[in-house]
């Protein structure tokens, strides 16, 4: 019957609703396992790299070493050497004074080395090697600041100088031939009180954000406005939190995409150029690691400005709030990003 026949059509179709409904659990599923499966993985790649930089860090701190010890060796000489200089020529002006006449061969020595071109010219030589001496020997200061990577253990710190380290290692790529100028680097520093944390892995983050704004500029090198970058710092009245800004005049950030700069594996580079897990890396490094907080604010058109706070005092104990699972789950933490009234 008619009756019979729309029964046996709305089971079958209860029963394909049934399936169907079945098959998009067990999707959904499988999409959330894989997804999981990948954050364990981009976490696994955050850890991994910050042991190579950990490792590296033990490195460049043997290295500056081996390199400083005969620099010093240099360095400290000069001065000796230049004293040894004076009473050279000291002597041979008395000779010059008490053995007249000179002898014909001694007269024609004089003629050929030319004894005061010699002598002041030596002494510009020992002045170069003392400057070179200098530079080298502050190349392996910001070498040794920077290396900190292997310290275990937290220590007092200024913050300043992390960031003129950082600004050191990247100073080359401040005169970058794609742009029609050089990049000027405006400091607005406060008195920061000294605070307590894990050097390296702080100018790590340092090195990441200049890295990252000087890339910024380098994308835009017919823009009319002077290439520009301003570090900014400041402490809270309470003398409990310092805040470290570094903000480039480049493009800025499209509001959909700077929703994801701290997602693992996102980058807006080309293939080749960027790994994706710089800012990831660093947000683990204030958040995870230092109990601080890292936002970021940007307008297209306008530029880009990345706000790192930290405490002074800081506990040694991991937090647990915005904490990245080792193992599966949710990966990206409660990320605080700014955008500006026209993005939104």
């Amino acid at each position: 019957t008619t009756g019979d026949e729309v029964g046996q059509l709305a089971s079958r179709f209860n029963w394909m609703a049934m399936q169907l409904e079945d098959r998009e659990k067990q999707l959904n599923q499988n999409i959330t396992e894989l997804d999981q499966t990948l954050q364990h993985l981009s976490t696994l790649q955050a850890n991994l790299i910050a042991e190579k930089m950990s490792s590296l860090g033990k490195m460049v701190a043997g290295i500056a070493h081996e390199i400083n010890n005969p620099v010093n060796f240099i360095h400290g000489n000069v001065p000796h050497a230049k004293n040894y200089l004076q009473d050279l020529r000291y002597l041979l002006e008395l000779y010059k004074t008490h053995s007249t006449p000179l002898h014909p061969e001694i007269e024609e020595a004089i003629a050929d080395i030319d004894p005061e071109f010699l002598l002041s010219d030596f002494e510009k030589i020992l002045t170069s090697m003392r400057h070179g001496s200098d530079r080298i020997r502050a190349i392996v200061l910001d070498l040794r600041n920077f290396s900190r990577l292997d310290e275990s253990d937290q220590k007092q710190v200024d913050l300043h100088d992390g960031l003129e380290g950082a600004l050191n290692m990247l100073r080359y790529r401040l005169t970058s031939p794609s742009l029609k100028q050089e990049i000027s680097v405006i400091k607005n520093y406060g008195d920061l009180p000294w605070i307590h944390c894990y050097a390296g892995q702080v100018n790590q983050v340092f090195l990441n954000l200049l890295s990252n704004a000087i890339d910024a500029l380098e994308s835009v090198p017919n823009s009319a406005a002077p290439p520009q970058i301003t570090l900014t710092t400041s402490v809270n009245p309470e003398n409990t939190k310092v805040t470290i800004e570094i903000a480039d005049n480049g493009p800025g950030i499209p509001s959909k995409t700077l929703k994801q700069i701290f997602d693992p594996f996102f980058t807006t580079k080309p293939i080749g150029q960027g790994t994706g897990l710089g800012l990831t890396v660093s947000y683990q490094i204030i958040v995870h690691r230092h109990h601080g907080n890292l936002t970021c604010n940007s307008e297209v058109g306008q530029g880009t400005v990345i706000a790192i706070e930290l405490p002074v005092e800081s506990s040694d104990q991991p937090t647990t709030k915005n904490q990245f699972n080792l193992n599966g789950g949710q990966l990206t933490p409660n990320l605080e990003v700014n955008l500006s009234k026209n993005e939104v």
